[in-house]
């Protein structure tokens, strides 16, 4: 979905799923460079900044994401999460 702002999207991350072992050679970046504006509908995420800030999301929390971190789903349930910010980015050098 697009808005005046940009791009809105859903994004579903199963289990086992790990920046940095399934996206980075896609992206080409050591880290994940896109920022995130988003809410957590379902499933938990560990986020690790690049400075090595650590963030845990759980269903119904807002996140906001700089440039450079890496991120996995924690636990046996898929993360589903609304991305307000960095969808159009996501995945790309």
């Amino acid at each position: 979905m697009n808005t005046d702002g940009g791009a809105v999207g859903r994004a579903t991350f199963l289990p086992g799923w790990k920046w940095s072992e399934h996206v980075k050679a896609i992206a080409k970046t050591e880290s994940c460079q896109a920022a995130h504006t988003g809410y957590f509908v379902s499933g938990r995420m560990k986020v690790v900044m690049d400075d090595g800030e650590e963030m845990d999301f759980r269903p119904g929390d807002f996140a906001s994401m700089a440039p450079g971190h890496d991120a996995w789903v924690v636990g046996d349930e898929p993360c589903v999460v609304i991305d307000w910010q960095g969808f159009t980015d996501y995945a790309k050098r």
